[in-house]
């Protein structure tokens, strides 16, 4: 069993370890800080009640280690690319230590899921991709399939609204540039094929009469639906992938020169430091939609509202971190939604929106 009562938080002073950080320690519990910058790791600290710890350290080698000595009852991964930093940090979770993660590469997902009857027998709950996209997808496909048999054919499309600015940051760089690196992905008849990335592009006009244009992406998206509808034919698309014509030449482009490892660190570092300014508000909310259609022709659609995807995904993080500091969960690993029902999408703040 896990030897401390301590939610460690890896990648502390980004914005999700913040804002994780900040709602964490307000319903009390026990923190340690985890990340390279000793400075705004106390700056951090000095902010939050409880006295949280600290560990300064610069490796998933060396963060691993650190897990395995200390045996904290929960770690919160926020460091990307979690198909670099997922499998190690689990690995290093002791018998009784629960882990969860805002990943949402498909590869990752996958991974990670791969690891259920090794989380069963070691007494551990892995959750992962505990954010806005996967979670939003995969819950509105939930209602919508609510009572019915297994789908047929499933598309389902995320429309996240972030606010504010800043920078990029190394985990939303190494996300976007690992995605351009696996390329498209989609399910035909039960296997996972090779699509083109920003294909199938669709015009959504959303419940609020607001509209976006979405393509397919490699997204764990795709494996959620998947699994929540049983469906064979699966699609997944998002309003952050392009879609034009020209814009897909490029990134079909970068995708082969990322296929080198220096070319794919080169540009994680460069994307990591790009300042993104505000625009103006195109929508008031983020949205999710699922389109299910099932083997006797019966079609359904369905809709999640939430409001900013970042201020979603901290609120979805936080609360599968408590839960499972608390007890609230069984050993195995698991989609947010697999494991704790849509309502969770509720719980974070969302509304579902159901024809």
């Amino acid at each position: 069993m896990s030897a401390t009562k301590e939610i460690w938080i890896l990648g502390a002073v980004g914005r999700i370890g913040r804002g994780v950080a900040s709602e964490l320690s307000a319903k009390g519990f026990k923190l340690v800080l985890v990340g390279r910058d000793r400075a705004r790791l106390l700056e951090l600290s000095g902010t939050l009640g409880g006295e949280p710890r600290i560990v300064v350290t610069g490796s998933v080698e060396s963060i691993a280690a650190e897990i395995a000595q200390s045996r904290p009852a929960v770690v919160f991964n926020a460091i990307g690319p979690f198909l670099e930093t997922a499998l190690p940090i689990v690995r290093a979770c002791p018998q009784g230590t629960h882990y969860v993660d805002i990943a949402n590469e498909l590869f990752a997902i996958t991974a990670l899921l791969g690891l259920h009857d090794e989380a069963v027998a070691t007494g551990r709950c892995l959750v992962t991709g505990a954010g806005f996209g996967l979670l939003a997808a995969e819950s509105v496909v939930m209602k919508v399939c609510e009572g019915r048999p297994s789908a047929a054919r499933v598309r389902v499309d995320t429309v996240p609204l972030i606010d504010g600015s800043g920078i990029i940051g190394p985990t939303v760089a190494a996300t976007v540039v690992e995605g351009f690196a696996t390329g498209g992905r989609r399910y035909e008849d039960g296997q996972l094929v090779r699509a083109s990335i920003g294909g199938d592009a669709e015009r959504l006009t959303m419940p609020d009469g607001s509209t976006a244009v979405t393509g397919a992406a490699p997204s764990g998206e795709l494996e959620a639906a998947r699994r929540a509808s049983g469906a064979p034919f699966v699609v997944a698309a998002s309003s952050e992938v392009p879609t034009r014509p020209m814009a897909r030449v490029v990134v079909s482009a970068l995708a082969k020169l990322v296929s080198w490892r220096a070319a794919r660190d080169f540009l994680k570092d460069r994307l990591a430091r790009v300042r993104v300014e505000p625009s103006a508000k195109k929508r008031d909310f983020s949205w999710a939609r699922a389109r299910v259609r099932w083997p006797d022709g019966g079609l359904r659609e369905g809709w999640l509202r939430t409001s900013d995807g970042m201020v979603f995904t901290v609120k979805v993080a936080s609360e599968v971190a408590a839960r499972l500091a608390s007890g609230g969960s069984r050993p195995g690993a698991y989609t947010p939604g697999a494991l704790f029902g849509p309502e969770l999408a509720v719980e974070a703040g969302g509304q579902f929106v159901l024809d």
